[in-house]
């Protein structure tokens, strides 16, 4: 089953704000996850959706095309019976996950004050003195 690839954006758009432009494929919920599930090494489709949890084959299916659009990672099948298909890091996927793992490394490390700092947050419609 095909999934549509969301939008790319526009060259001038793309050229006006290329942070953008990359954060827009990469920001979401499962690139980074991908990303760094495929940091060990080449993984099969099923092997990467379990390293990654509780992400559905749909998405995982949609993200890996993003990230092989984009050129972040390296489809390769196989001519067997089932088709055997690997999935890798290209030389840009590399490079992107040296600058993401201080990133994820410090979400692990600030998670519990994330999240107690959520669970003591008043809106301010809901605070008379603001």
């Amino acid at each position: 089953m095909k999934f549509p690839l969301p939008p790319v954006q526009t060259d001038a758009h793309a050229e006006r704000c290329p942070v953008r432009d990359v954060l827009d494929c990469i920001g979401d919920r499962w690139s980074l996850l991908t990303l760094a599930a495929l940091s060990n090494g080449t993984l099969r489709f099923t092997r990467l959706k379990h390293a990654i949890g509780d992400i559905s084959a749909r998405m995982l299916a949609q993200t890996l095309r993003v990230l092989e659009r984009d050129g972040y990672v390296l489809r390769q099948v196989y001519p067997t019976i089932p088709p055997k298909v690997e999935y890798t890091l290209t030389a840009l996927g590399r490079s992107l996950l040296v600058k993401i793992i201080p990133l994820i490394e410090w979400a692990g490390k600030n998670h519990p004050r994330i999240r107690k700092a959520r669970k003591t947050y008043v809106p301010p419609a809901a605070n008379p003195a603001l």
